[in-house]
């Protein structure tokens, strides 16, 4: 597996597909299917289960190495409620195709011994600000190439896709529904594509975005704005109504990645929990949703993550952490660190903010290192991607029993069915 798992990403042509099947092939006599958290998050909505945070964990780099570990933990604490995810523009800087990263998440549930449900999703498939404002053919194009990334993502098997027009919304405008509408519509273009697009039989999961991560904090008003405008728009486009999100992504006070200070720590932020509590609640009670889903969490200090399951949120997406136990583990390799922060000056000196520290800039753009150090990080040692596989391990362990989902593979297995997948 290890061998196809490479082939699968660094061979080219017959070869690289001939891996890529081989793998799914595997993947499917042990047991491992492909799946939509929907009915899970039915469930949480109608309040049948409950007590616990999904936690959707983006593996952008050593990405076979990643999910091993996760796959590891998941098994030894007997996780079902797990999520594996790629942002539309980490998949950019990462060079992973949604058909390359489900394929390698596949290989590492094999390798590990994981069977039942496996969760991918598409996360952050995000409208771009600019580009849409620019409007004519340049906004046909942006929302075009959203709408071709969800198709090869589904083809992939992905089972889950989080719409992300919240970019668009517009804090000017004179009330909150003319605030969310640009939102509204754009969010219900994509998820009527989703709709069209998923196979007989399955729901694919569908989050929506209300407020931008690192802007200022979501309301209650907005949230029923977003779905009231969405619902009433899906039933228009479909001619019968439409499912609409399953979960809402909130902003409460984090960023993507944390900020930075001079010395390259992360500055302390305060989650408004009691803002995630109240949107989560209305999503249950007023729309059948699992709740509100907290981005930019996995630089908070490890106390944080009790209170996620309390204040009732659905989902937290956790990333950057994982980045910086990798990067700053004793054994990965200074030169190649050394070389990694030397493209960084080099390809984002354009990037760099005036009085930003060294510390700060190679925090900020390490991550678009992942892409162009790829075979480099992937081959290393084998003993060093041991201990750095078992770092992360330890990590999952913390956050699984934090985030309420040890023991949570039998209340999967008892609501999820498995997706069929027909890839191009």
């Amino acid at each position: 597996m290890d061998a196809l798992a490479h082939a699968a990403v660094f061979a080219e042509g017959p070869e690289r597909d001939a891996a890529r099947a081989r793998i799914r092939e595997e993947a499917a006599q042990a047991g491992v299917h492909t799946a939509s958290i929907q009915p899970l998050y039915d469930a949480m909505g109608r309040g049948e289960v409950g007590g616990f945070t999904t936690p959707a964990i983006n593996v952008r780099g050593m990405a076979y190495d990643m999910s091993r570990a996760v796959m590891r933990s998941a098994l030894r604490n007997d996780v079902g409620a797990v999520i594996f995810e790629l942002a539309r523009s980490e998949m950019g800087y990462s060079h992973q195709s949604a058909d390359e990263y489900a394929t390698v998440v596949h290989a590492a549930a094999v390798r590990e011994g994981f069977s039942g449900p496996l969760f991918i999703q598409g996360d952050h498939y995000q409208v771009n600000a600019k580009k849409y404002a620019a409007g004519g053919a340049t906004r046909e194009t942006e929302i075009r190439a959203i709408k071709d990334l969800i198709a090869a993502a589904i083809a992939a098997g992905y089972r889950n896709i989080d719409i992300d027009a919240s970019t668009i919304v517009d804090l000017s405008k004179g009330s909150v529904p003319e605030q969310q509408r640009d939102n509204v519509m754009v969010s219900a273009d994509l998820a009527a594509h989703v709709r069209a697009l998923e196979p007989a039989g399955t729901t694919i999961s569908i989050g929506g975005e209300i407020g931008e991560v690192g802007g200022v904090n979501s309301t209650p008003e907005e949230m029923r704005a977003y779905m009231d405008g969405m619902l009433e728009e899906l039933a228009r486009r479909g001619g019968t109504p439409m499912r609409g999100p399953s979960k809402i992504s909130i902003q409460t006070g984090t960023t993507h990645g944390g900020i930075p200070l001079p010395d390259g720590t992360i500055a302390k932020v305060s989650i408004d929990f009691g803002v995630l509590e109240e949107i989560s609640r209305i999503g249950r009670a007023e729309y059948g949703m699992a709740g509100a889903v907290q981005h930019g969490a996995s630089t908070l200090p490890l106390d944080a993550f009790d209170r996620f399951p309390k204040a009732g949120a659905a989902e937290v997406h956790l990333a950057t952490d994982f980045q910086n136990i990798i990067l700053d583990h004793s054994s990965f390799p200074a030169t190649l660190r050394s070389s990694m922060y030397a493209w960084c000056d080099r390809e984002c000196a354009s990037e760099r903010s005036a009085g930003q520290t060294d510390e700060q800039f190679h925090y900020k753009t390490r991550k678009k290192t992942w892409g162009p150090f790829k075979r480099q990080v992937w081959e290393l040692p084998e003993a060093i991607r041991q201990e750095l596989r078992a770092a992360l391990e330890a990590k999952f362990d913390i956050l699984f029993a934090k985030l309420g989902v040890v023991g949570s593979v039998r209340v999967v297995r008892d609501r999820v069915q498995p997706s069929p997948v027909t890839r191009d």
